[in-house]
C-alpha cells in the first residue's frame, strides 16, 4: 500500500464511525497501532471498512463494562478515527491490522443495533493551534517536552535515537504530544483528558503536568508500544 492511501482530509469521514472499543487502550493521531482481531462482530467491522473508506474508531469502554462486554456497554464520548494502513486475513479467518490514527472523534449519538458491531454519529474535532504564542516560545516548549519525555524513559533501548529521528522530521508540537500521550504508561484517565483536548498549547502543559505528577518507575514501556488483542 502506498503513502497516499494513508493521506486523510476531514472530508473524507462520513460523521458515521464503526466503534471497536476497548477497555484500557487510548488511540492518539499520528501514531500506529497493531491489532488481532478474532470475534466475528470486529471481524465484520474490518471486512466492510477494508472495502469502503478504511475507517474506524478505537474507543473506550466507561467503567462497568465487564458486565455487559457481549452487548454494548457505556463509551467514553472520544475516541480515535484511525485508517486502516495494512491487514491481513489469517487461516482461521482472523485479521491482522495495522491503525494510523488520523483524527479525534467526539462520539455523539449511537445508532439502533443493525450490524453486528456498533456504529456512532461523531464529530471531528480538529487541533487548535497555539495563538498569540511566538515560534520561539513553541519552540522551546517542545524541548521542553522532549526532555521530559526522555527522563520518563531513560531505559528503553534506542529510544533516544529514535526521538532524534522524530525531531529531523521536524513534526509539530501537536503531534510530539499525542506521540508522547500514547507511548508513557500514564493512567487510563490522564490519557483520556490528553485525548479529549483539541487545545495543542494546553494539552502539552497537561501532559507535562502528567509527566511531573507519576514516579519516572511507572511511564516507561516499551518504545514503540507492543501489539495489543481484542
Amino acid at each position: 500500500m502506498s503513502d497516499a492511501s494513508l493521506a486523510f482530509s476531514s472530508d473524507q469521514f462520513s460523521g458515521l464511525a464503526r466503534v471497536f472499543p476497548l477497555p484500557n487502550l487510548v488511540m492518539f493521531p499520528h501514531v500506529m497501532q497493531a491489532l488481532h482481531v478474532y470475534e466475528p462482530r470486529y471481524r465484520a467491522m474490518i471486512e466492510e471498512a477494508v472495502e469502503g473508506d478504511r475507517l474506524i474508531a478505537l474507543g473506550v469502554l466507561a467503567p462497568g463494562w465487564e458486565t455487559h462486554y457481549d452487548g454494548r456497554p457505556t463509551l467514553r464520548s472520544t475516541a480515535c478515527l484511525c485508517r486502516v494502513a495494512t491487514h491481513q486475513r489469517t487461516d482461521q479467518g482472523t485479521y491482522n491490522v495495522l491503525l494510523l490514527g488520523v483524527r479525534r472523534l467526539r462520539l455523539v449519538r449511537e445508532l439502533p443495533p443493525k450490524k453486528l458491531f456498533r456504529v456512532v454519529e461523531s464529530e471531528i474535532v480538529e487541533d487548535l493551534e497555539p495563538q498569540g504564542v511566538s515560534v520561539e516560545a513553541a519552540a522551546a516548549l517542545q524541548q521542553q517536552l522532549l526532555a521530559a519525555f526522555k527522563h520518563a524513559m531513560p531505559k528503553i533501548p534506542d529510544a533516544y535515537e529514535q526521538l532524534d529521528q522524530l525531531l529531523g522530521n521536524q513534526i509539530t508540537l501537536g503531534m510530539l504530544a499525542d506521540i508522547v500521550s500514547y507511548t508513557l504508561d500514564l493512567d487510563l484517565d490522564w490519557k483520556l483528558r490528553l485525548l479529549a483536548e483539541p487545545n495543542v498549547l494546553e494539552r502539552t502543559k497537561l501532559l507535562l503536568e502528567a509527566i511531573a505528577t507519576r514516579p519516572p518507575a511507572s511511564l516507561a514501556r516499551v518504545f514503540p508500544p507492543r501489539f495489543s488483542v481484542n
